[in-house]
C-alpha cells in the first residue's frame, strides 16, 4: 500500500486538480451568520470529486432547501472536537499516489490509510450519521502558507464556520486557520461548488 508520509506532504496534487475542470457560473450569494465565509459564483469542481462522484453518484446529487446552521452547542462542539480526534488518530497518512497510482483520488480511507480529503469524506460522514446535514458539512479546498492544496472540513453553525482539519486536533473558526479559502461545496447541492469570496481581516481568495 505505500509508506505512511507526513500528514503536512499529503495532496500536493490537489491545486493540479482545481485547474482541471470548469462548470457554468451562476449568481453570487452570501452568508449572513457573523463570522461565516461569503461565497461567491458556482465554480469548478476538483477533478478528484468528479470521479468520485463517478463512482458515488448518488452522494452527488442531494438536494436541499435552506436550512439553518447547526448551533454549537457545548456538547455540539464536543462531538466535533471528538470526531476529529478519533478520524485522525485512526487514520494513517499515505498519499493517493502510494494507494491508487494516481495524485488524485478521493475516496473514503481504504484499509485505515488515506490523505486529506479521505479524512474529510469520513469525519463529513460520520457527522451526518450523527444527525448533521450534509447542508451544514462542507468539503472545502484551502492552500496552505507554502502554498500546497489542501482539504479540510467545514461545519457551519451559529457562531460562524469552524473547520476540522487532519493535521492538528483543534476545532477552529475558519478565520483562525491561517489557510486561504478557495472553495467549498454548495450548502444546497453537494455536487456542486462555489468560490469563497475575499475578507477584509482573512486571507482568503476565490479562484476560477
Amino acid at each position: 500500500m505505500g509508506s505512511v508520509i507526513p500528514r503536512a506532504w499529503l495532496c500536493a496534487g490537489l491545486l493540479i486538480g482545481l485547474m482541471m475542470s470548469a462548470t457554468p457560473m451562476e449568481k453570487a450569494s452570501a452568508d449572513a451568520v457573523p463570522g461565516a465565509m461569503a461565497t461567491g459564483q458556482r465554480t469548478s469542481i476538483p477533478v478528484g470529486y468528479m470521479e468520485f462522484c463517478r463512482r458515488q453518484a448518488a452522494e452527488c446529487r442531494i438536494r436541499s432547501g435552506k436550512i439553518p446552521p447547526i448551533l454549537m452547542t457545548s456538547g455540539m462542539e464536543d462531538k466535533l472536537a471528538s470526531v476529529t480526534k478519533l478520524v485522525n488518530r485512526s487514520i494513517k497518512p499515505v498519499s493517493d499516489f502510494a494507494v491508487h497510482g494516481t495524485m488524485e483520488f478521493w475516496s473514503y480511507p481504504v484499509s485505515a490509510i488515506g490523505d486529506c480529503e479521505d479524512y474529510v469524506l469520513l469525519k463529513r460522514q460520520m457527522l451526518n450519521l450523527e444527525g448533521i446535514s450534509l447542508s451544514n458539512l462542507l468539503i472545502t479546498v484551502v492552500r496552505k502558507k507554502d502554498g500546497e492544496g489542501h482539504a479540510v472540513l467545514t461545519v457551519k453553525t451559529d457562531k460562524g464556520d469552524y473547520v476540522l482539519d487532519n493535521l492538528n486536533d483543534d476545532v477552529k473558526l475558519w478565520s483562525e486557520t491561517g489557510y486561504r479559502f478557495l472553495k467549498r461545496q454548495s450548502s444546497t447541492h453537494t455536487g456542486r461548488w462555489v468560490a469563497i469570496l475575499e475578507h477584509p481581516d482573512v486571507l482568503v481568495g476565490a479562484v476560477d
